[in-house]
């Protein structure tokens, strides 16, 4: 007989239930520990995965956009001239007599200048006021034969025909004198152009003539100047401003004018007026800048640097250079947006050398690849390595 057999039958079931319970926990312990190893696998198969992704998305680097100055400053080469500028010339013949200002002489207005003498205009004048004594003896005496005419008419002893004839004979004695006034008015006011003054306060910055010089008159071919005269109290500057930078330049913007030789001085004006128009040879628009010159410091005809400030229509944003995508289809770069390449066509305003303007295409807010490969495609998967700025 067995020891099964030989136990009583009450332990029978209580030792056939215990064994039941081991297998069970034999078998929930092997399933949980095939479970663990299974769990293992795909949590290594993921790291993997992940690990293979990272590896193989590209490291970049990234930067954000920068906001524009509000103003720029633009330095371009200048031509200054005086407020006003005017060649003095002789309105009648004659030889220079005498000359009291010479070069470099500061002028009020109405100051004489010099004097000419006008032998042949003076000869004239005294025989035209010789001609019009004449004529007025003339005109006094038709006059009197007119009133003694009308006067013998009402007692009839002459005739109408012969009264008309003294009264139109007086009037033309009349327009004869008053011809001679006038050329004698003609002539006086030549001999008062001996006498030459200054048309404006300003400095004498040029004398052509001398003592015993031959003088025509007028401004042709036969014409000489005399006298150069320049107002320097004030300064006009001419200054040629690239189409680019068109829009912003108008009257009333500040600049400030700076010359070699007076190094760390600086002459401020500001813009007064501009030509209104694109030069179609040199794509430049004309402007003029007054300056103040009180101590004379700037000469007229010299080279100056001027400094414009120029305030920005609308506020942009300035990118590096090294950020830029140059293709057939035009400028763009390539920002960062989760994770992928997002390509963004640009448009650029100025040029600064380093950095340019960005006038449209991307936000302050954009992550831009620095230095970029040329084969980046839109949609490449990237790691952000680390931010330039």
């Amino acid at each position: 007989m067995s020891d099964l057999e030989a136990q009583p039958p009450s332990v029978r079931p209580v030792r056939k239930l215990v064994f039941v319970l081991v297998l069970l926990v034999l078998a929930v312990g092997l399933a949980l520990l095939v479970f663990h190893g299974i769990q293992t696998r795909v949590r290594a198969e993921a790291t993997l995965v992940r690990e293979t992704e990272s590896s193989a998305a590209l490291s970049v680097g990234v930067i954000r956009p920068k906001a524009g100055a509000p103003e720029d400053e633009l330095v371009l080469p200048g031509n200054i001239q005086a407020f006003t500028d005017a060649p003095v010339y002789a309105r009648t013949n004659g030889y220079l007599k005498r000359w009291y200002f010479d070069i470099g002489a500061r002028v009020k207005s109405g100051a004489l200048l010099a004097e000419i003498e006008t032998p042949e205009v003076d000869q004239q004048l005294r025989q035209a006021r010789a001609e019009l004594e004449t004529a007025q003896a003339n005109n006094r005496l038709a006059a009197t034969t007119a009133d003694r005419w009308k006067s013998l008419l009402e007692s009839d002893s002459v005739s109408h025909q012969e009264t008309e004839e003294k009264v139109g004979d007086l009037a033309a004695k009349k327009a004869a004198e008053a011809a001679a006034s006038a050329n004698v008015k003609r002539l006086e006011e030549m001999q008062s152009w001996e006498r030459i003054y200054a048309p404006f306060d300003g400095v004498v910055t040029a004398r052509n003539v001398d003592l015993g010089s031959l003088i025509n008159a007028g401004s042709n071919g036969s014409g000489k100047e005399l006298f150069h005269i320049a107002a320097i109290r004030e300064m006009r500057v001419y200054v040629q401003v690239p189409q680019a930078f068109s829009r912003a330049a108008r009257p009333g913007t500040p600049a400030e004018l700076a010359l070699a030789e007076l190094p760390g001085r600086r002459f401020r004006g500001r813009i007064t007026r501009t030509s209104n128009a694109i030069d179609p040879a040199s794509r430049t628009l004309m402007i003029e800048v007054d300056v103040e010159n009180l101590d004379g410091a700037l000469l007229p005809g010299a080279y100056v640097q001027v400094h414009l400030k120029l305030r920005a229509a609308d506020r942009t944003l300035t990118v590096p250079v090294n950020v830029l995508l140059f293709r057939s289809e035009g400028i763009s770069v390539a920002a960062v947006r989760d994770g992928r390449i997002v390509l963004l066509p640009i448009t650029i305003g100025h040029d600064y050398g380093d950095d340019v303007e960005i006038t449209s295409g991307v936000s302050a807010a954009d992550r831009l690849i620095v230095n970029p490969p040329d084969s980046i495609v839109a949609g490449q998967a990237v790691q952000i390595a680390g931010h330039t700025r």
